[in-house]
Parts: structure tokens; C-alpha cells; sequence
């Protein structure tokens, strides 16, 4: 039966996480995600069962999205799907299934940026809910464990990247630091756990970068050699101060995020700022960018931890806008595991 409605899947599947959400006329009506445990045990995901698992799980995964929505597939208007950044091999696994369904239902595909994805997660709200969307043009802090941006978005098309990390990114950091610690994977958000029992007692080298720009790789060293040689000294240091070095790591990269923040709100003068990506769940970051904002009396923005993370409600929120714009992909389409915003 044809309606006026707009419904889009959306299909995530960049790492290790297979995710399918569904919006109608924009709104959300289910956002699934099927995780994988199978990482935990190699310290990092790995590449290969990553891939197998998207296989195993994206049937399944759509399958639970459309009924959770109560949506038939003969009512889906376009399928929105992560073309990249992102591992290559998950990414074919999204990428086909997304491409195939679609063109068996006779619909346009929608290849979605994965980092555009994270920003426009700040636009996702379910039937009923108030809507608090950030005003363009907004500055977009996108920290993952992959990515570290500061993105000025001046539309949903038009955005524009003002500083990387040259590097490693803030959530490697986190997840390598935690490595060093023992702490098992994904260990970011144990730091975050920790860090909330102890004091920032400790001090790291932080990377001079003069521009917009960040760098971890060097922070990572320089915690690698603390530890080193307080392990020489004291060689239970690490149980013994868990916490204050949680907490002394979280510190740190807070603030070279909040610093080079600061600098792009003075230079750029946006309406608002807004946080994204997996390590906008971190409460150290997020209240440092809450009172961020409070100082530059601006208006901040940072999604639910549920959109923070990968999930396929962004990726179907893209795929809204791009659907509106009537850009749509082609079954050529390849995806790009350095995929550049």
C-alpha cells in the first residue's frame, strides 16, 4: 500500500557492532545493535571475525528493527547504509547486504559517511520526545576510538573539518592506556569507572600542536614511561593507584580536546557546540564540555549514550536528509575504509 511516509533503514556495520534502525518521516522507531563479545579475548577487535560476525548477525539484526518498528520491507522508502570509515570487511558485509535489499525491493541505497553519521546523530528523536537540535552553524567535537574531529557545520551538507587527530585518536588512547593498566577491552569506559574514585595526581607530556590539530601518539609514550618507571620504584603502583591513574589519563585528554575546543570557539564563533562519537559517553568530557559551553555562553549539545556510540540511528538519520535531497547511491558504490569527511 503506497502512503506519503518516509521510512528509512538504516544499516551500520563499520566495526564490530551490527546495527539496523528504522525512521519514519524522521523520527525513530527502533535502532538495534548486536554486539560482539568475541573481541574481548584478543584485547581489540579483530578485523576477520568482525566480518564473520556482521554475516551471522545482519539477517537477524534487520529482522528484530522491522518488527520492533511494527514496518513491513514493502514500506521502506530507501536503505541507508556505513560506506566508511571503518574496517573494509565489515563494511562489504553492511555495504552488499544494504545494496541488495534494496535493489530487490526496488529502492534507492544510501551511502552514509560514518563520521557525517555521528554529528547528525544530534538530529535523531522518537515520536513524542521534544526535539533540542543544535542551530548551524554548530562546531562538531566527533572523538572515537578510530576518529578525533572539530568539524564546523554550517548545514546538513555543508561541513567542514577545521582539526584531526595526526595520529592516534582520543578513544585508542583510552583503550591503549587501559591496556598498559590491565584493564580488559574495550577499556575506555573502565577508565571513565575509575577515574571517578580517584584524583588527577599525575601529570603527561602533552603534544604542542600550534593549530586545530591534536596528537595521542606521544601522550601514549609518555604514559607508557611513567608507568615504567614507577613499576621500577613501586612494583605493585599500578593496583595500588588504579584510580588517581585513571583519573590523571582522563585529565590529560580531556584537556588537550577542551583546549583545542576553546581555541576553535574563539577563531569560528559558532551558535552552539556539540559533542559525538563513542567517547562523548565519557562523564569526564562530557561535563568539561558542558561547562565549556557555559564560558563562552554557547549552546551545547551531547547526544543520549545510546546514539554516542556506533549505532545505525544515525546512519538512518543521514540517510533521511540525503533521501530529502533525493542523493542516492549507486550499486557501484564501493566503500572506503579511509573514507575522508
Amino acid at each position: 500500500m503506497l502512503t506519503n511516509d518516509t521510512i528509512i533503514l538504516g544499516i551500520e556495520s563499520s566495526c564490530d557492532d551490527t546495527g539496523a534502525s528504522i525512521l519514519k518521516n524522521g523520527k525513530l522507531l527502533a535502532n538495534i545493535i548486536a554486539g560482539q563479545e568475541v573481541h574481548a579475548a584478543y584485547g581489540g577487535v579483530v578485523p576477520e571475525l568482525a566480518s564473520r560476525a556482521h554475516q551471522r548477525n545482519i539477517v537477524p539484526t534487520v529482522e528484530v528493527a522491522l518488527r520492533e518498528a511494527g514496518v513491513s520491507k514493502s514500506a521502506l522508502s530507501a536503505i541507508a547504509y556505513t560506506k566508511g570509515p571503518g574496517l573494509m570487511g565489515s563494511l562489504l558485509v553492511g555495504s552488499s547486504f544494504a545494496k541488495s535489499m534494496a535493489l530487490g525491493l526496488g529502492i534507492p541505497s544510501i551511502g552514509v559517511d560514518h563520521m557525517r553519521g555521528h554529528i547528525l546523530a544530534h538530529f535523531i528523536s522518537k515520536v513524542g520526545e521534544p526535539t533540542n537540535e543544535p542551530r548551524f552553524p554548530f562546531l562538531s567535537l566527533t572523538v572515537s576510538g578510530g576518529h578525533t574531529q572539530l568539524v564546523l557545520v554550517h548545514s546538513v551538507e555543508k561541513m567542514e573539518v577545521l582539526g584531526k587527530t595526526l595520529d592516534d585518536a582520543a578513544g585508542e588512547a583510552f583503550d591503549k592506556t587501559a591496556k598498559m593498566i590491565g584493564l580488559p577491552y574495550p577499556g575506555g569506559p573502565l577508565i571513565d569507572k575509575h577515574a571517578k574514585l580517584g584524583n588527577p595526581s599525575f601529570s603527561f607530556n602533552k603534544p604542542k600542536i600550534a593549530d586545530l590539530n591534536m596528537s595521542f601518539s606521544g601522550l601514549k609514550t609518555s604514559i607508557l614511561y611513567f608507568l615504567r618507571d614507577q613499576i621500577k620504584e613501586e612494583p605493585d603502583f599500578v593496583a595500588l593507584h588504579l584510580n588517581d591513574i585513571c583519573a590523571s589519563v582522563q585529565n590529560c585528554i580531556v584537556e588537550i580536546l577542551i583546549e583545542k575546543t576553546s581555541k576553535a570557539i574563539r577563531i569560528h564563533k559558532p551558535v552552539d557546540i556539540a559533542l559525538s562519537g563513542g567517547v562523548a559517553a565519557n562523564s569526564g568530557l562530557r561535563a568539561a564540555f558542558t561547562d565549556l559551553a557555559q564560558v563562552h555562553g554557547i549552546g551545547c549539545h551531547i547526544p543520549a549514550f545510546e546514539y554516542c556510540t556506533d549505532n545505525a540511528a544515525m546512519i538512518a538519520m543521514a540517510g533521511h536528509f540525503l533521501h530529502e535531497k533525493g542523493l542516492y547511491s549507486g550499486l557501484e558504490t564501493v566503500p572506503s575504509a579511509n573514507l575522508a569527511l
